[in-house]
């Protein structure tokens, strides 16, 4: 299949499995018109990678599970890799939710000092 029909196969775009094949998560064949052709296996390999970036893992986090992106990502029991990489990023991700959450507060402090008690944010 070509990459439109790809991308449309697995609700992601063009330019996005451009770049998942760039990095190295996915791979295509060229077409003797120089079009990029995909196995019918991509689709699969894509909603995984979409399934993990959706979780919260990055790209490079989703490189540790190329062993398993052609089965069900899902219901497939965790390596201790992939285990540990997505231990890793949830704690990548509360550091920046704590960091987020107080810069809020601060701010919810400034604007009810600076009022007087007058306006209250919304949180």
């Amino acid at each position: 299949m070509r990459i439109g029909e790809l991308a449309r196969a697995t609700g992601t775009t063009a330019r996005a499995l451009r770049h998942y094949e760039q990095v190295g998560l996915i791979s295509s064949e060229r077409a003797s018109n120089g079009y990029r052709v995909y196995d019918e296996r991509a689709v699969v390999r894509v909603r995984n990678i979409r399934y993990l970036l959706a979780a919260g893992l990055t790209l490079d986090d989703v490189r540790v599970f190329l062993p398993c992106l052609d089965g069900d990502v899902a219901a497939a029991p965790p390596s201790d890799k992939g285990l540990r990489v997505a231990l890793d990023r949830l704690a990548v991700l509360d550091e920046r939710i704590a960091v987020q959450t107080a810069a809020r507060d601060r701010l919810a402090s400034a604007i009810r000092e600076q009022t007087g008690g007058r306006i209250h944010p919304v949180a």
